[in-house]
């Protein structure tokens, strides 16, 4: 079987994000979080339809009956039938912490991963209890182990005290106990109202100051999540919950097995392989991205800044782009 070199839609990607975050800057603080992820998805898969490929996407907006586009099983890309367009499975978040961008919050961003067919979890739109963590660590943590074990082997791993630990948890009253138990033990919490790709994803930094990501948040994220933590040796195990009997009616319609319910799934299970790509822009500031930018003096051409980053099997450490400027009518 032929190999996909997910590096040569490197750009193309980068593209694809930039285009969703510059559609969604009108929306930035306006309080309509429906309005701004629209737009991004809007642009995400305009350009992505510019592609000479053939994309099917595998965790997007919902299933057809409940998004228009950038659904579950949409096909995208220009390659027309051609043989020559590598089948590639597209994972989208067109706007991640759409809250965030709709109330000018820090953490907004456009989110893609890529990765050859068949090679990405298809997770149902259900939650799922996460671990994440960054190459210094890796699978030394486990969904297995009690918060406090994790937490040992992270001081382990890192050589750090226990109060120089910091653990990112969603702001959520189901994750109470374990804000709990992470105090107790003595280590840091920082939570987050939104937005748990980027922290998982910011795991892999150590300017950020975050050990691990953990708790309950959206599945189809948690792959996202894997995606970009796979391709700097980063670690990521997730477990689905469900919350109620339709979510697992769509489990069951997407391939998974009612005695894989409570699995705890390896990060190999959810990224298979390594050949993998994932790409961000930030739309509001972040610890990572930067926003988008409309450039000074410019007011009415439509030009904007850019900040977005890039992991792949091309680069040893995530590639940040920055000052990307894209004016009116430009392709």
């Amino acid at each position: 079987m032929a190999t996909t070199d997910l590096s040569k839609f490197e750009h193309d990607f980068l593209r694809v994000t930039q285009s969703a975050a510059i559609a969604s800057y009108s929306w930035i603080g306006k309080g309509d979080r429906h309005a701004a992820d629209d737009a991004a998805t809007k642009a995400m898969r305009e350009k992505f339809n510019e592609i000479e490929f053939h994309g099917t996407v595998v965790i997007g907006e919902g299933e057809r009956d409940e998004a228009p586009m950038l659904f579950i099983g949409e096909k995208l890309g220009n390659a027309n039938g051609q043989a020559k367009g590598p089948k590639i499975d597209i994972a989208v978040d067109p706007l991640e912490g759409t809250n965030l961008a709709a109330e000018n919050k820090p953490g907004a961003i456009c989110v893609i991963a890529a990765a050859p067919s068949g090679r990405l979890f298809h997770a149902p739109d259900t939650y799922m209890e996460k671990i994440a963590v960054g190459p210094k660590i890796g699978n030394s943590v486990s969904l297995s182990k009690s918060v406090e074990e994790n937490l040992d082997a992270i001081a382990k791993k890192t050589g750090k005290k226990m109060d120089k630990i910091t653990v990112v948890v969603l702001d959520r009253p189901r994750h109470s106990e374990i804000i709990s138990r992470i105090k107790t033990k003595g280590a840091n919490v920082k939570l987050i109202t939104d937005g748990d790709v980027f922290g998982g994803v910011s795991t892999a930094f150590d300017h950020t100051g975050v050990d691990m990501l953990l708790g309950i948040g959206a599945a189809p994220e948690g792959v996202l999540t894997a995606a970009a933590l796979k391709c700097v040796g980063g670690y990521l195990e997730g477990r689905l919950k469900f919350r109620n009997e339709d979510e697992k009616k769509r489990a069951v319609r997407m391939g998974i097995k009612e005695k894989d319910f409570d699995k705890i799934y390896t990060m190999d299970e959810l990224v298979k392989g390594n050949d993998m790509m994932f790409v961000a822009t930030g739309v509001t500031d972040s610890d990572l991205l930067k926003g988008v930018k409309q450039e000074k003096g410019d007011k009415d051409s439509g030009s904007y800044v850019t900040e977005s980053i890039v992991f792949s099997k091309k680069y040893d450490t995530p590639l940040l782009v920055r000052n990307k400027t894209f004016g009116k009518g430009q392709k």
